[in-house]
């Protein structure tokens, strides 16, 4: 499959909070906050992905894993998510990665700023003092960026990620366009993105894939586009554009 590159940057509106990017090998993290805060961010992420890959040094199966992990109550906060994620998800712990470390810098860094929102690899974690919209790309879909989400994380931070079979470079069993799923929780948001995705590989399957998502505790919403067919669950607000 043919690489091509998604214009997340864009697809939040809003030009009233600073923003700024930290990049750390594969982490590439798109921050908007109240106030630069770069350097704080750059020593959470790597505080973060300190504890990622020491863990898999010391257990490498966590990492190769595509199934969910055996729990361990030792692990550090961030780690224990992933493993939780995943189970709730039936997936590897790899698959909550991109959301689990944009939800552990950005609950830190609302220490220092009332209103955050990181987009890591298309996985957001957002909290804000207004509704903000947010667009979904879906690649070659007559749907994508068409389709225009409310999201009000005025009472408390939510994650909403995207997973596609059809666009980017992260592993997928399935080809939907886009599979976007709003919760309290980031990672739970990432991991359930990834098994849902893989669920969706024709337009017939999106049933399936809104069925799934009704088994999973911690889920709010969610939406599935697959080229002229999109489904919805949940409690989601949206509007389309024409």
């Amino acid at each position: 499959m043919e690489y091509k590159e998604r214009n997340y940057r864009n697809l939040i509106a809003g030009k009233d909070l600073e923003n700024f990017q930290i990049n750390l090998n594969e982490s590439d993290l798109y921050i908007r906050a109240n106030r630069e805060l770069s350097g704080i961010a750059k020593d959470l992420l790597l505080k973060y992905r300190k504890q990622i890959e020491e863990y898999i040094v010391k257990y490498p199966f966590f990492k190769a894993s595509l199934k969910p992990y055996k729990q361990d109550k030792e692990a550090s906060d961030i780690i224990y998510s992933m493993i939780q994620s995943a189970k709730l998800c039936e997936v590897g712990p790899m698959a909550a990665v991109a959301g689990a470390i944009a939800e552990s810098v950005g609950r830190e860094l609302l220490q220092f700023s009332p209103e955050v929102i990181i987009e890591n690899g298309g996985d957001i974690f957002i909290k804000s003092n207004k509704i903000r919209k947010m667009s979904i790309f879906a690649g070659e879909s007559p749907f994508s960026q068409k389709v225009i989400l409310n999201i009000d994380s005025r009472k408390y931070p939510l994650g909403v990620c995207t997973s596609s079979g059809m666009v980017g470079p992260s592993l997928s069993f399935g080809k939907a366009d886009a599979v976007t799923i709003i919760s309290k929780s980031t990672p739970l948001a990432d991991a359930a993105a990834t098994a849902i995705c893989n669920i969706v590989k024709n337009k017939a399957d999106i049933n399936r894939g809104l069925s799934y998502a009704q088994k999973i505790k911690g889920i709010i919403g969610i939406v599935i586009i697959k080229n002229d067919k999109i489904g919805f669950w949940g409690d989601v607000d949206f509007s389309m554009v024409k």
